[in-house]
C-alpha cells in the first residue's frame, strides 16, 4: 500500500505563501494540509522565498531531497526586480534552494546550490528523476535557450550523490516557442516529459523518448485530449501513478487572481495512451496548491508525518 506527499507552495501576496508546504493523501485523490495549512520549511537565503518545489527519495540511503526555485515575487517585485519580469529573467534565480531529510519530519537547513551562470540564469522549476538506465539522477529545469531570443528551454545536470554535478546540458528545446515547467516520468521503460509551451500551443504538451535525454517526440493523443483546455491558463504539470495503475496529472491553473489559482486534476490509464480526462469531482483539496511535486510514501511515513507536531517550527527553524 502506498500513500502520498504533495510538496507545494501557495499563491499569496504575502511572503508566507512562497515557502514550502506539505499535504498528505492516502489515495492521491483526497488531500489534507499539514501544520494547519502553514509553511513547514522557510527560505532564509537568496530571495527569501521559494516556488516550484520538487521532492525525490534517494536510492540506497533513503534520504529525501527537496529542490525549489529561488524566487520571491512578494519581496522581489516590490524590491530588486522593480515590478519587471524582464528583470527577473535577466537577474534572478541563479541558484536552487535545497533541503534534505532522513525521515520527512526533521529537515536540514536550506542550502543554495549554484546552478545558473551568465549563460544559464533564470533557473526555474527544478524536477528530479532517477534514471534506471544510467543509475543516477537527472535534475532538469527551465533556462534561456541561449539563442538571443529570450526563449526558455529545458536543461539538465546529472549526479550520483547530490554533491557532485555534471555541467548543464540542453535536454529539450521547442523550435517555435519557449518551454518551461518540465516533469519527467518512466512507464514501461520509456521516458515521458511534460512541458508547458508558450506558443503553438500555449498549453502543456507531452513528449516521449527511449532515453532520459531524448530525442523526444510529441504524444499526439495528449494534444487531442488537451484540445478543449483553454490556452494560456495552465502550467506546472505534475503527475503520480496511483496504486490502481492510473496516472493522475495535475495542471496549475493560473488564469485567476489570488485564491482562485491552484491545481486542476486529470486522469488517464497510461502515459503511453495520453488520453487524460478532467476529473474535478474525483479530487478534494483544502486550498489551491501551487506548483509542486507528489512523492509516493509508505503508510509508516504517512503516520509519522501525521503524528508529528509541526507547530514546533513556528518560525521555520530547522532541527
Amino acid at each position: 500500500m502506498q500513500h502520498y506527499l504533495f510538496v507545494h507552495f501557495r499563491e499569496t501576496t504575502t511572503p508566507d505563501g512562497e515557502q514550502v508546504y506539505f499535504s498528505l493523501s492516502r489515495d492521491a485523490f483526497t488531500w489534507e494540509a499539514l501544520n494547519g495549512g502553514r509553511p513547514v520549511l522557510w527560505a532564509y537565503y537568496g530571495d527569501h522565498g521559494v516556488r516550484d518545489m520538487t521532492v525525490v527519495r534517494e536510492q540506497g540511503s533513503g534520504r529525501f531531497h527537496i529542490f525549489a526555485t529561488d524566487l520571491s515575487l512578494s519581496y522581489g517585485m516590490r524590491g530588486k526586480y522593480a515590478h519587471s519580469w524582464e528583470n527577473i529573467v535577466a537577474h534572478g534565480s541563479r541558484d536552487l534552494a535545497h533541503w534534505t531529510s532522513q525521515d520527512l519530519v526533521h529537515w536540514s537547513e536550506e542550502e543554495m546550490i549554484p546552478t545558473g551562470s551568465e549563460g544559464h540564469g533564470c533557473v526555474w522549476a527544478p524536477d528530479v528523476l532517477f534514471d534506471p538506465e544510467r543509475g543516477d539522477y537527472l535534475l532538469h529545469w527551465s533556462s534561456p535557450q541561449g539563442d538571443g531570443k529570450g526563449r526558455l528551454a529545458i536543461w539538465y545536470r546529472r549526479t550520483k550523490d547530490f554533491v557532485t554535478w555534471t555541467e548543464p546540458r540542453l535536454l529539450y528545446k521547442k523550435e517555435d516557442a519557449g518551454v518551461i515547467d518540465s516533469a519527467m516520468y518512466v512507464e514501461d521503460g520509456r521516458y515521458y516529459l511534460f512541458v508547458k509551451s508558450d506558443h503553438a500551443p500555449a498549453r502543456v504538451i507531452l513528449l516521449r523518448a527511449d532515453h532520459a535525454t531524448g530525442p523526444f517526440e510529441r504524444v499526439t493523443a495528449f494534444d487531442e485530449a488537451m484540445s478543449g483546455v483553454a490556452e494560456g491558463l495552465y502550467e506546472a504539470p505534475t503527475a503520480v501513478r496511483a496504486e490502481d495503475g492510473r496516472w493522475c496529472l495535475f495542471l496549475d491553473f493560473y488564469g485567476a487572481r489570488g485564491a482562485g489559482q491552484g491545481y486542476v486534476p486529470f486522469v488517464a490509464d497510461s502515459l503511453a495512451g495520453g488520453r487524460f480526462v478532467r476529473s474535478d469531482k474525483a479530487f478534494s483539496f483544502p486550498f489551491g496548491f501551487k506548483h509542486g511535486t507528489i512523492l509516493p510514501i509508505t503508510p509508516e511515513e504517512y503516520d509519522r508525518m501525521k503524528a508529528h507536531d509541526w507547530t514546533d517550527l513556528p518560525d521555520g527553524r530547522w532541527k
